[in-house]
């Protein structure tokens, strides 16, 4: 039974925005030039690969199963578990939970236990892991384990590469690596994420890639379930931060006078509040809210997605104001135009003047402050988390990660892989961001061309 919350809600929103934008801009001229632009600039593709890529594993871990499993008797346990479909196909990663911190690729605990030998001695040794290298008959073997899975790994890759690659000739019946670069680049990046995909399908399973934390949970799968909450933070910030500024933006500067002069003071009153303390003070209502009234969030899930919920709420109202002083002043240019001055005396109204004149020429604006503010406010919940005032904690998030790992780092000998994981996959989406973001804003901006 599919169930689902507020912020999968939000996922599925910007896939459905994502779809229909580019159903739209197909249909538009002055949109399929520029975004024909960016498909034919390498950069552009390739980081436009990887953000579908993690939009894809987010959408996935929004699409949430109820789960009954079936008891020793045969019976049907009651109480459903909720996973996701991310969560069912990371399932080795999920279920093979080590007793406390592990390295990469460790087949032993990273502390020692105190056990007593055959011959009845007490020692201290490092204890084999429950999971990880479990298989391996002699541990002297693993190098050479870790090195047939993957090139396993990497022949599995190519092969489902080389199968996409036949398909696509079969489709287009045109030859794929002579066409334009951005296809070039396309298939190149799916390649290097089919060898990625490939080698830790093969190596997962058996070793803990990425190591365990302090409960013994397998640090790549908090990494992977971290993708969803950078993607909802961008979303739903989004979703919440355009229609204020848009709405402002374009009526401050077109209707001038008063209206201007009450948003310009709106706008500036929030800029002048630290955005860290209004988050503080929301979050801390929040919690003294939801603790007032448990009977509203009956589940963990319930109360940290109403937390995620808010956060996202909070940093779009937060946020709004620069797009809103960028279209008020682009705004007061086009109204200023020949072609707006010329509808403006054929009787045309007002309403209809900021959409079918002034909307469509600052769209171009819109679009690149989304795509630049995206890791922006990726790197914010990492900031806030980090400072306890973001997401809950039961949250797979980039931000508690590195929270937990500043206990982490001071510990002798220090536990350094969580936070390398965490640093590795923002990185990943942070970088794809602003590289497309950079491509979107020399397509789409006039005076680049």
């Amino acid at each position: 039974m599919l169930t689902l919350l507020w912020t999968d809600m939000a996922v599925f929103a910007l896939v459905i925005s994502g779809v229909w934008a580019v159903c739209y801009s197909r249909k538009k001229e002055h949109l399929r030039r520029p975004w024909l632009k960016v498909m034919n600039n390498s950069v552009g593709v390739i980081s436009l690969t990887v953000l579908l890529a993690f939009l894809l594993i987010g959408t996935l871990d929004s699409i949430r199963l109820e789960h009954h499993e079936t008891l020793a008797n045969g019976q049907i346990n009651e109480h459903a578990e909720v996973v996701s479909v991310l969560d069912i196909i990371l399932t080795p990663l999920r279920t093979k939970v080590e007793k406390t911190y592990s390295k990469p690729f460790a087949h032993l605990a990273y502390a020692k236990e105190m056990r007593v030998d055959a011959s009845g001695v007490t020692r201290w040794v490092y204890p084999p892991l429950l999971h990880g290298g479990a298989h391996l008959a002699k541990p002297s073997n693993k190098q050479k384990d870790i090195l047939v899975k993957t090139l396993q790994g990497l022949a599995m890759g190519a092969l489902v590469w080389f199968l996409l690659i036949a398909i696509l000739k079969l489709i287009s019946k045109r030859a794929l690596f002579t066409g334009s670069n951005g296809l070039r680049s396309c298939l190149l990046t799916l390649l290097v994420i089919f060898f990625l995909v490939s080698v830790l399908t093969m190596l997962a399973p058996h070793y803990h890639v990425l190591g365990t934390d302090k409960v013994g949970e397998d640090v790549l799968y908090q990494a992977i379930k971290s993708i969803r909450t950078g993607l909802v933070i961008g979303a739903l910030t989004t979703i919440v931060m355009l229609p204020i500024a848009i709405t402002f933006g374009l009526t401050a500067g077109f209707f001038r006078g008063w209206i201007d002069d009450i948003i310009q003071y709106l706008y500036t009153t929030l800029n002048s509040i630290p955005s860290v303390l209004l988050i503080a003070a929301a979050i801390l209502m929040a919690q003294v809210y939801m603790a007032n009234n448990p009977e509203l969030f009956t589940t963990v899930e319930d109360r940290a997605d109403m937390r995620l919920l808010l956060l996202c709420m909070i940093l779009g109202i937060t946020s709004w104001t620069g797009l809103c002083r960028l279209l008020r002043a682009e705004t007061l240019k086009i109204r200023e135009m020949d072609y707006v001055v010329a509808a403006r005396a054929l009787g045309v109204g007002k309403f209809q003047l900021l959409k079918r004149h002034v909307l469509p020429n600052v769209m171009h604006l819109v679009m690149i402050t989304i795509v630049l503010d995206f890791s922006g406010l990726v790197l914010a919940e990492a900031v806030l988390s980090y400072i306890n005032i973001g997401v809950d904690p039961s949250t797979y998030s980039w931000g508690n990660m590195i929270n937990t790992s500043r206990l982490e780092m001071a510990r002798e000998p220090i536990v350094w892989w969580s936070l390398t994981a965490a640093f590795i996959f923002m990185f990943t989406l942070v970088l794809a961001a602003n590289l497309f973001a950079d491509v979107v804003r020399d397509a789409f901006d006039p005076r680049s061309i």
